[in-house]
C-alpha cells in the first residue's frame, strides 16, 4: 500500500538542484517525487517498504538536507524565507563593488596602482559575498552533479583568479606596484556579477514569500484556542479555555460574538449568524441555529453558540482546503516537466559551448583572452534560474488566490485541462438551483401523505426535506387550530428502507411495501402510473407513490434559480463554452430551468450511472468535457470529466473526485475559475518562453564577444526577478 511523504528541502537554489533531488528519489525502488522550488519541500509517493530516513538519506547524497514536515493541527505548515542572511552580503558587496566599477570603467580614474585597489576591494566581494552561490556549488559538486549555481560559481572564480594571474604575472615581469593598461584584469565583471545576483536573490525570495501570503493567509485563519465545557468533580458543567490542538471530537465548546468558531461542529444550543467572509469570500452573514453546521475559523456574528465538535486537526475544512492549495502548489503540469528535463542537461551543455568558445576565439583569432572572455559571458548569460521559476511561482501565486476568492484547484493538471475544455455539463439540483425545494401540490390524501412523508424522513434529499417539512407544517396548523400541542411525523415503523440512487426511496411501513420516487421507477417496477401531461405545475419535479404495488398519485415540488446562474451561463457562453444541463430530474422541470438561463443542450431523466455515460459519449464526440456537480450520484461524472468541478455545498465524494472545488457554491464562480486557470497558465507559458528565448538569443551573441561579464550577470538576475514579477499578475485577477 503506498504511502505519501511531505518533505521540508534546504539548500536548493535553482531548477537543477530541484530536478536532481527528483531524480534522486526517483532512483529508490516504488518512489516517486514531485520538488518545489518556491516552497522548498517534496512530495513524495512510497509504494515500497522504505523509511522517512532512507528518502532523507537520499536528499542528503544529492547535497541538500531534508526533514520530515510535521503535521499540522490546521494543514500544511508554509515557512517565510529569510532574506537577511543575504542582505548583509548585498550591502557590503554593493559598497566595494561600486568603486571597483567605477575605477575599473572610467579610464581617466586609472591613477598609479589602481589595479592594486581593486584587487583588494574584490577580494571579500568574491569569497564573503558571492559564498552563497560557492557553498550551493561544492554541494552539487559533492553529489557529483552541476547546478545553476555552478555556472555562476565558476564564472566568478574563473574571472577572480584570471585577474589575480594577470597581477601576478605583472609582477613576475617586474612591474611592481604600477602595472601596463595591457594587463587587463576583470576585477569589476566579478564583482558586478555577485551584486546583481544578489540583488536578484533577494528579490526571488521576497517574491516567493508574496506568492505564498494567501496560503499562509487561510491557515492563520484558524482558532487558536476554543472554551470547552468539562465536568468539574462536583458534577457541574464548567468551561476551561483548552488550545485548539487539544480539541477532541465530540468535545462541547462555547463561541460568543465575534469569537472564531474552533472547529467543525454540529450547534446543539442558541441561534446567531456567522460571518463566512473569509472561507467562501461572501459578504453576507448565514444564519444558523440548532441541528446546522459551521465552519471552524468562520466568524459568530451575534448570538452564543454552544457547538460540539465534528471535526479537529487535519480533518477539518480549513486544513483541507489548506492542503488543497499547499498540494496544488506542489504538482508539475507538462510544461514544467520539459523544462525540468531541459535544466537537467543544460549546464553540461553549457560548459561544453563556453569550453569551444574558448578554444574557437584562442585557436582561430590567438586571442585567447578574448576568448575567455567571451567563455566567462557565456558561463553567466546562459544560467537558467528563470526557467526554474516559471512555473512554481506562477502555480503559488494562482491556487493562492483561488483560495481567497473560494476556487480551490488540486494540482497544475487541472490548469492544463481547462485551456482544451469547449462543453460545461451542469448538473441542476444544488448547482444551478438552491437545491431547498418546496412543496408545489399534491394529489395524495392526507393518510398517503403522511406515509410519502414518514418514507422521506429517512433521507436527507432535498426533495425529501421539502415533503417532510410541508407535511410537519400541515399537521402543526391542524394543531394549532385544534388547540393541541404541536404534532411531530411518526418515523417508527419504516423497515428495510433502500435509497436508489437517482431514482428513489423504497421501505416497509407498518407492513406495507411503500415506493416512491420518479414516475419512470415505478413503471420499471412493473406499476402503471398515468396522469395527464397538463397536471403537472411549470418546472417541478414529480415524486409519485406506490403502496403495495398500487399507484396512488403524484406530489409536485420545486425548487429556485441560483442567484448568479444566468450570469454564470452568459459567461461560459462569452468563453466560447457550451453548456448542457444534465439531470436526473424530469424533462420539463430541466427544460424550465434551461429555459430561464439559456442552455441550449437538455439531458432529463439521468441517472447516476447514466451521467457517466453522457460524459463519455459527449467525450467520444471528440469535446472536452467539464462536469460540475454537487452529490454523490455526481462523483462518477465529475472523476470521468476531463476537468470535474464540484461546488462546496456538496458531498465529500464530491470534492474527492473533482478537480476543482467552489467553496461558495456560487454559479460564478465557474467561469471564473476557468479564467483564472487559463490566465494562470498562459502566465506559466509566458514565463518559460522568456526563459527559453532569453538563453537561446543571449548564448550566441556572448559567444561572439558582444557582451560583457557583468552586463551577462545583470541581464541574467532580470530574467529571474522578470518571471516572479509577472507571475504576481495573478494577484490582481479579478
Amino acid at each position: 500500500m503506498s504511502r505519501e511523504v511531505d518533505l521540508d528541502i534546504t539548500g536548493m537554489t535553482c531548477a537543477s538542484c530541484s530536478a536532481r533531488i527528483e531524480k534522486k528519489l526517483a532512483r529508490l525502488d516504488g518512489v516517486s517525487a514531485e520538488v518545489n522550488l518556491p516552497l522548498n519541500t517534496a512530495h513524495v509517493v512510497v509504494d515500497s517498504e522504505l523509511s522517512d530516513d532512507d528518502l532523507m538519506t537520499a536528499v542528503e547524497r544529492a547535497g541538500y538536507g531534508a526533514t520530515v514536515k510535521t503535521a499540522s493541527a490546521s494543514g500544511p505548515e508554509i515557512v517565510d524565507y529569510d532574506p537577511r542572511h543575504l542582505r548583509p552580503r548585498f550591502i557590503g558587496s554593493l559598497i566595494l563593488a561600486a568603486p571597483i566599477v567605477a575605477v575599473s570603467m572610467v579610464m581617466s580614474w586609472h591613477f598609479t596602482g589602481w589595479q592594486w585597489i581593486v584587487a583588494i576591494l574584490a577580494l571579500p566581494v568574491v569569497t564573503w559575498g558571492a559564498w552563497p552561490f560557492h557553498a550551493a556549488a561544492s554541494k552539487a559538486a559533492r553529489g557529483r552533479s552541476t547546478t545553476m549555481d555552478t555556472l555562476v560559481s565558476v564564472g566568478i572564480i574563473v574571472a577572480s583568479l584570471y585577474s589575480y594571474i594577470t597581477l601576478g604575472r605583472a609582477v613576475a615581469a617586474g612591474y611592481g606596484w604600477q602595472i601596463p593598461e595591457s594587463y587587463h584584469v576583470w576585477f569589476e565583471a566579478a564583482a558586478a556579477i555577485t551584486v546583481f545576483l544578489l540583488i536578484g536573490k533577494l528579490t526571488e525570495e521576497r517574491a516567493k514569500n508574496r506568492a505564498t501570503a494567501a496560503l499562509k493567509e487561510l491557515l492563520g485563519l484558524g482558532a487558536r484556542s476554543a472554551n470547552v465545557l468539562r465536568d468539574s468533580a462536583e458534577g457541574a458543567q464548567t468551561e476551561v479555555q483548552v488550545p485548539i490542538d487539544e480539541l477532541t471530537v465530540g468535545d462541547v465548546f462555547i463561541v460568543r460574538p465575534g469569537e472564531k468558531i474552533a472547529t467543525d461542529g454540529e450547534v446543539i444550543s442558541g441561534h446567531s449568524a456567522i460571518d463566512e467572509a473569509m472561507l467562501t469570500g461572501e459578504s453576507v452573514p448565514v444564519e444558523v441555529g440548532v441541528g446546522d453546521s459551521v465552519t471552524g475559523a468562520t466568524i459568530n456574528a451575534s448570538g452564543v453558540l454552544e457547538v460540539r465538535a465534528a471535526r479537529v486537526g487535519s480533518d477539518t475544512t480549513l486544513a483541507a482546503m489548506a492542503d488543497l492549495v499547499s498540494r496544488a502548489q506542489t504538482g508539475k503540469p507538462a510544461v514544467q516537466r520539459l523544462a525540468d528535463r531541459i535544466s537537467a542537461v543544460f549546464v553540461p551543455i553549457v560548459f561544453g559551448i563556453a569550453l569551444l568558445t574558448l578554444l574557437a576565439w584562442g585557436l582561430i583569432t590567438g586571442d585567447w583572452s578574448m576568448g575567455l572572455h567571451a567563455a566567462l559571458t557565456v558561463l553567466i548569460i546562459a544560467c537558467p534560474c528563470a526557467l526554474g521559476l516559471a512555473t512554481p511561482t506562477a502555480l503559488a501565486v494562482s491556487s493562492g488566490r483561488g483560495s481567497q476568492l473560494g476556487i480551490l484547484v488540486s494540482g497544475p493538471e487541472a490548469l492544463e485541462s481547462t485551456r482544451s475544455i469547449d462543453t460545461v455539463v451542469l448538473d441542476k439540483t444544488g448547482t444551478l438551483t438552491t437545491g431547498i425545494m418546496t412543496l408545489l401540490d399534491t394529489q395524495l390524501s392526507d393518510a398517503d401523505f403522511e406515509v410519502l412523508a414518514r418514507l422521506e424522513s429517512q433521507s436527507e434529499h432535498p426533495v425529501a426535506r421539502a415533503i417532510v417539512e410541508a407535511r410537519a407544517a400541515r399537521m402543526n396548523a391542524g394543531a394549532e387550530a385544534a388547540g393541541s400541542s404541536i404534532a411531530t411525523i411518526d418515523r417508527s415503523g419504516v423497515e428495510d428502507f433502500d435509497n436508489i440512487p437517482g431514482g428513489g426511496l423504497r421501505a416497509t411501513i407498518d407492513g406495507d411495501e411503500v415506493l416512491a420516487g420518479r414516475p419512470d421507477l415505478l413503471r420499471e417496477h412493473g406499476i402503471d402510473v398515468s396522469f395527464p401531461a397538463d397536471s403537472v405545475p411549470t418546472g417541478a419535479t414529480i415524486v409519485a407513490l406506490a403502496i403495495d404495488s398500487q399507484f396512488r398519485g403524484l406530489t409536485f415540488v420545486a425548487d429556485e434559480i441560483k442567484t448568479g446562474a444566468a450570469e454564470a451561463i452568459d459567461e461560459l457562453h462569452t468563453l466560447g463554452i457550451s453548456t448542457v444541463l444534465l439531470t436526473g430530474d424530469n424533462a420539463q422541470a430541466a427544460g424550465v430551468v434551461a429555459g430561464k438561463l439559456e442552455i441550449a443542450e437538455v439531458r432529463a431523466d439521468v441517472r447516476p450511472e447514466g451521467k457517466i455515460a453522457v460524459v463519455n459519449e459527449l467525450q467520444a464526440q471528440g469535446l472536452a468535457v467539464a462536469m460540475v456537480g454537487d452529490g454523490i450520484n455526481d462523483a462518477a461524472a465529475l472523476a470521468g470529466a476531463d476537468l470535474g468541478i464540484a461546488m462546496g455545498s456538496g458531498t465529500d465524494a464530491a470534492m474527492a473526485a473533482s478537480d476543482i472545488t467552489m467553496v461558495r457554491s456560487d454559479p460564478r464562480q465557474i467561469p471564473q475559475a476557468i479564467r483564472l486557470s487559463r490566465k494562470a497558465l498562459g502566465l506559466i507559458k509566458g514565463n518559460l518562453f522568456w526563459a527559453f528565448a532569453y538563453n537561446t538569443a543571449a548564448v550566441p551573441i556572448a559567444a561572439f564577444g558582444l557582451l560583457s561579464p557583468m552586463i551577462a550577470g545583470a541581464a541574467m538576475a532580470f530574467s529571474s526577478v522578470f518571471v516572479v514579477l509577472n507571475s504576481l499578475r495573478l494577484l490582481r485577477f479579478r
